[in-house]
């Protein structure tokens, strides 16, 4: 018997070696940075280019003014007086201030009308602390449907069956770092959602009016005095055999940290190339193209994915063959879950109302598989019960959060393949003949026992026949 024996190869070699002597002393310094940006009013059509009126950003300073309507009729939006306002002060400290303010506001032919919108953001920073709030910002005379309403902080109001109206939310997104001291303010006057098709427009439009957002952040570096240099021998080193890279098996986009990106990726369809696919929500469902439409709730100011509106309780399926993960609760997604499929894409679900058992991290899915339950759980409470749904293409993962993509147009494609009716999933019952008076099946039997042996005299029979069935189960 021959015994071959592997060698790891050595290589023997001289390092330099960089060593510091003199002062150790170190020099501090700071600077600082600050922006800001508002508009008055902004109509996110699904499928067409946004309308916005007085946009403004600082630096340098800005302001806007004028009136406003949409389209050049006024027939679904009008605005007497528009203004818009950003400032920022960059430096040690910095601050930032902006404010929105829109009056004499009639929507939708007069279904919504508003006296007053005004919405004031503003921050501020030092090399010790930082500050940021929407104080001042309010909306008067709100009328909905003839009904008047005092609006309320992050309260949202029904506009009969076919959309909703969202008033003054704000936030603040902190922008500290190892280095930094930092803060993000914004807040949304009022936001207009349409949850069904009105007054000559889709399902998915959006209208915001009053929006503000100031962000101040000051970044302290220490500069260490120039050391003098001398050169030193190293002792050999022994080169380490080359080991293959491991995959990265974390839980990869999730937990949803968007950055600061102002507007959405190119709006590009990638092919994800793992199978096949289906729509995420079964039975009947809608939704239209927002896809990077404004959100003020958000830290990155835009929507990352798509709404689809179906009943509560709607069943909400795996897209592919993947790995469930991330599975639990987040102030805006609410309860939400995350989906990785075997080519490495990843997809978003906020907003359930309840999850399935197959709602665990590291649980393998099939597509198809229910994993929750449609709702309006986070910041979409109050709201029509949806899901909210995005796409993480593997190439742009290394984004992060920002690196999502418009679903509409796969949605759209995966929605071509109509619900299937149960008659013809139950393969193992006969069909109903078209021609037949009997009722189609409303649902699947999956599972059944047989429970005819328990006595109802007899309190333990019911437990012994389940505990029967379950054992013959295999």
């Amino acid at each position: 018997m021959a015994v071959v024996v592997r060698l790891l190869p050595v290589t023997l070699g001289l390092a330099l070696l960089v060593g510091s002597v003199g002062s150790a002393g170190a020099s501090e310094s700071a600077k600082g940075s600050s922006s800001a940006r508002a508009f008055a009013v902004q109509v996110a059509v699904p499928g067409q280019a946004a309308a916005s009126s007085a946009p403004v950003s600082a630096p340098p300073d800005a302001v806007g003014a004028g009136s406003f309507s949409y389209p050049a009729d006024g027939s679904v939006i009008s605005a007497a007086t528009v203004t818009s306002g950003a400032f920022a002060a960059p430096g040690t400290p910095s601050s930032s201030s902006a404010s929105a303010q829109v009056s004499t506001i009639t929507l939708f032919g007069g279904d919504v009308t508003v006296q007053t919108v005004l919405a004031k953001a503003k921050a501020s920073a030092s090399t010790t602390s930082s500050a940021g709030d929407a104080n001042g910002s309010t909306v008067t005379g709100l009328v909905i449907l003839g009904q008047a309403i005092t609006a309320g902080s992050a309260a949202t109001y029904p506009i009969g069956t076919w959309g909703s109206v969202t008033t003054l939310s704000p936030g603040t997104s902190p922008l500290d770092g190892p280095n930094t001291k930092g803060i993000r303010s914004f807040v949304t006057g009022m936001q207009v959602r349409l949850t069904a098709d009105h007054y000559g427009l889709p399902a998915g439009t959006e209208v915001m009016i009053g929006y503000a957002e100031a962000s101040a952040q000051v970044d302290l570096t220490v500069t260490p005095e120039k050391p003098h240099k001398r050169v030193v021998k190293a002792k050999p080193k022994r080169k380490a055999p080359a080991t293959k890279k491991k995959p990265v098996t974390g839980p990869g986009v999730g937990p949803e940290k968007p950055g600061l990106v102002i507007r959405p990726p190119q709006d590009v369809t990638p092919r994800l190339t793992a199978g096949g696919y289906v729509f995420p929500v079964y039975g009947s469902a809608s939704f239209g193209d927002t896809f990077g439409a404004p959100r003020g709730d958000l830290r990155s100011g835009w929507h990352h994915g798509a709404d689809i509106f179906a009943p509560l309780g709607s069943p909400i399926l795996a897209v592919a063959d993947g790995t469930v993960f991330s599975v639990g609760w987040n102030e805006l997604g609410g309860w939400r879950l995350w989906l990785r499929d075997h080519e490495g894409n990843e997809f978003y679900y906020a907003h359930l109302s309840a999850y399935s058992p197959y709602a665990v991290n590291g649980r393998e899915v099939k597509a198809g598989t229910v994993v929750g339950f449609v709702g309006n759980t986070g910041d979409a409470q109050g709201t029509p019960y949806h899901l909210h749904f995005e796409i993480h293409p593997v190439g742009y993962l290394y984004m992060g959060y920002d690196g999502a993509v418009n679903p509409t147009t796969y949605l759209e494609a995966w929605r071509r393949l109509e619900d299937v009716q149960f008659a013809q999933v139950a393969g193992w019952a006969p069909p109903v003949a078209a021609t037949s008076n009997a009722p189609k099946p409303g649902a699947i039997l999956l599972s059944s026992s047989d429970i005819s042996t328990a006595d109802g005299l007899d309190p333990g029979s019911l437990e012994r026949a389940l505990r029967a069935a379950k054992s013959g189960d295999h």
